[in-house]
């Protein structure tokens, strides 16, 4: 079990989410503290006012960087949790906060997405590298098995044959039998049930840019290229006219997109449990 304050995770005290109003009004600090930074490195800088303005700069960037990855860390907690393994998940949570700071390090604002919404594929990373690790699998075996645990959330209703499994991932049937094992085996490290307090926990960190993965998964099949103007559209991170600017598209244009879009998840298999999903947010 986890040790770790419930708080805490990685040395970070986990704050409220931001709105995407707070969040956007973090970015442009942050980038400034970051040139900043780095004329500062070059210490090539002599006068006196000047120095004293950049280096004010650069702590106040770094205290934003600090607030953004304070309000963003409780997803790691959320994703950790989901996977549930009776791994030290002490470890899956450093492997979580350091795809968090990596994904700070990369994030371009520009492109329209919720800093949220971009870090969860930079934590998942990493925590699957991490179990991957712990549980002994290669890279080509930890592949086959989230495709199949994608699978298996694309069909929550349904209990995956060998057959199913060969047909949907192109395997042979006796690869899919050693998959279904291996996936089993995994499975069996899971925690029984969580504590009260963690579930209550996961929902206080929910947010529509913290998303389970499973949601992330089924949109992102949905929509290909168009989830994040889906998603800015659904959650209005984003006006229309803000998300078509950015993709160099026609309004009109845009709001055909996000139509098929929302036609593709009406549609379905798994419509009735992302609508439960979307009215919880």
């Amino acid at each position: 079990m986890n040790n770790s304050p419930r708080g805490v995770i990685g040395g970070l005290v986990m704050t409220p989410p931001l709105s995407v109003e707070e969040e956007r009004r973090l970015h442009p600090v942050i980038q400034a503290g970051r040139k900043a930074a780095a004329i500062l490195a070059k210490g090539k800088v002599t006068d006196q006012a000047r120095r004293r303005k950049l280096q004010r700069e650069r702590q106040e960037g770094q205290d934003a960087e600090t607030r953004l990855l304070q309000a963003t860390c409780g997803l790691v907690r959320t994703r950790v949790m989901e996977r549930g393994y009776r791994f030290g998940s002490e470890d899956l949570e450093a492997a979580g906060i350091e795809g968090l700071v990596n994904a700070l390090h990369r994030f371009d604002p520009k492109q329209g997405t919720r800093f949220s919404t971009y870090a969860n594929y930079w934590i998942m990373k990493l925590v699957n590298q991490a179990v991957q690790q712990q549980a002994g699998l290669t890279d080509s075996e930890m592949r086959q098995v989230l495709a199949l645990q994608k699978l298996e959330r694309l069909h929550p209703t349904k209990r995956l044959t060998k057959k199913d499994v060969a047909e949907e991932l192109g395997i042979s049937q006796s690869k899919a039998i050693e998959l279904l094992q291996m996936n089993r085996d995994l499975n069996a490290r899971r925690y029984e049930q969580v504590a009260p307090y963690e579930m209550s926990e996961i929902k206080q960190t929910s947010d529509p840019g913290d998303a389970p993965s499973w949601v992330i998964d089924a949109l992102r099949e949905l929509c290909g290229e168009d989830f994040d103007a889906f998603w800015q559209a659904t959650f209005r991170t984003m006006s229309i006219e803000e998300i078509a600017n950015k993709k160099g598209i026609s309004r009109q244009g845009m709001t055909k997109r996000i139509e098929r879009c929302r036609r593709a998840v009406r549609e379905s298999p798994v419509a009735e449990r992302l609508q439960r999903w979307f009215d919880q947010q």
